[in-house]
């Protein structure tokens, strides 16, 4: 018999004293002869760590993901030089977004910033379908409806038309930052894909940040991509630059 066991089991002791109050008419009761201290002190310590044994190990916590700055400028294909890292680009910067620690940077070619407009993009490389990138369009002052625009998007996005065609469910809406700065929002629930989708307009461009997730991604990833999305905004140029993420 364990020891653990054993004190579940009614005392002796106990059972005695009980029997002898019952039948106090007829026999004389018995003292109750506690065991010393050291002992019932033992027996307590020796139960406790038999239950912490039993117990289940806690399941081990997962920290929240460190983000870094990027800073884009928006670049012609023309003024292009096609090299990855933005370490020089804080000062020249047109807009700002969040990258989480560990996302790879993917190089964009000329060809494709001079006919679809990409100007930056980073994947999760544990699935690179899981990504945030950025394509701008010059010589636009002002947006145009909020439905429009993206309809728009989707003129020179194959995949973004597939998963408009396709979609459980589109939202939109409209905000304005602290500046005044407007922004368009989209939220598009996929069959297969789940993006979102921030536009907004300045210094005569119109700028479309995307954030989109295979559906497992997005149901294991959500708040992460939420963050990603929330962070984009344009920099006026009269203002310091941004700080970095926390």
């Amino acid at each position: 018999m364990t020891m653990l066991a054993s004190l579940l089991l009614p005392s002796p002791l106990l059972t005695t004293a009980s029997t002898s109050t019952a039948s106090s008419q007829q026999t004389t009761p018995q003292a109750l002869r506690l065991p010393p201290k050291p002992f019932t002190t033992t027996l307590v310590a020796a139960a406790a760590a038999g239950l912490l044994l039993l117990s289940p190990a806690p399941a081990p916590s997962h920290a929240d993901p460190a983000f870094t700055v990027y800073y884009g400028t928006a670049a012609s294909a023309a003024n292009y030089g096609g090299y990855g890292g933005n370490a020089s680009k804080k000062d020249t910067a047109e807009y700002v977004y969040d990258v989480p620690e560990g996302w790879k940077e993917r190089l964009v070619s000329k060809v494709e910033k001079g006919t679809n407009g990409t100007d930056s993009e980073f994947f999760n490389p544990r699935k690179r379908s899981e990504k945030e990138y950025l394509t701008f369009l010059a010589g636009i002052r002002a947006l145009a409806p909020l439905n429009a625009v993206l309809d728009n998007l989707a003129l020179s996005d194959v995949v973004l038309q597939d998963q408009i065609a396709s979609a459980d469910d589109v939202r939109s809406a409209e905000r304005t930052d602290g500046g005044g700065q407007v922004y368009y929002e989209y939220e598009i629930a996929g069959a297969g894909a789940h993006s979102l989708i921030s536009v907004t307009c300045a210094r005569n461009k119109l700028y479309a940040h995307f954030v989109t997730a295979p559906n497992a991604e997005w149901g294991r990833d959500e708040a992460v991509l939420r963050r990603l999305h929330q962070s984009f905004k344009t920099i006026d140029p009269a203002a310091p630059p941004p700080a970095a993420a926390s």
